[in-house]
């Protein structure tokens, strides 16, 4: 049979260990004990916490107040915010409520007075040629051009051709002028 080495190393390792805690373990009892010799004595009357300084106390006191005080104008400022704003969303919304019903109006009175001068137009343009022209020589050369420009060709040509010289020229001014400024591509 063989024999497995053995090592004799290991329990010479852990017998020097056990020394060793051993005399941690003396040594710190020793210490320990000359601590506790050398503590001063407890008193037999109790601890009493000594009282704050009367200025501190003070001090801190006004402060506590203050803040609160602080505290209380913020508070009383975003209450008053939140009622402004709650104010200003009721105008702006009546706002647009009244620019809704203006817009609306508008439309309509625009929509009106186009269908005026549409029917007024189609009157002048059934009228014979020699009827409408006595009628736009009496008007204003811009507001002739107005009706003659919205004319068939045919119609506003002949209604053209029976107004004096000097008229006829100022409106075909106007009708040719009309669409100058316009952007050309």
């Amino acid at each position: 049979m063989k024999r497995g080495r053995r090592q004799p190393a290991r329990g010479l390792l852990v017998t020097l260990a056990v020394i060793l805690a051993a005399s941690g373990a003396i040594r710190l009892g020793l210490g320990v004990g000359q601590a506790v010799a050398n503590a001063p004595a407890l008193s037999s009357e109790p601890m009493v916490c000594p009282q704050p300084p009367v200025a501190l106390a003070e001090a801190l006191s006004k402060r506590e107040a203050r803040v609160l005080a602080q505290e209380a104008a913020a508070a009383d400022r975003q209450a008053a915010l939140a009622l402004a704003n709650q104010a200003i969303d009721k105008r702006l919304a009546a706002l647009t409520d009244a620019e809704e019903k203006l817009a609306k109006t508008i439309a309509m009175a625009d929509g009106a007075a186009e269908a005026d001068l549409a029917r007024l137009t189609s009157v002048y343009e059934t009228m014979r040629p020699k009827d409408a022209a006595p009628l736009f020589e009496a008007m204003q050369p811009e507001f002739a051009a107005g009706f003659l420009g919205r004319m068939k060709p045919a119609t506003a040509a002949g209604i053209l051709g029976g107004l004096s010289a000097e008229k006829a020229y100022a409106v075909s001014i106007l009708l040719a002028s009309r669409n100058a400024g316009a952007p050309q591509n």
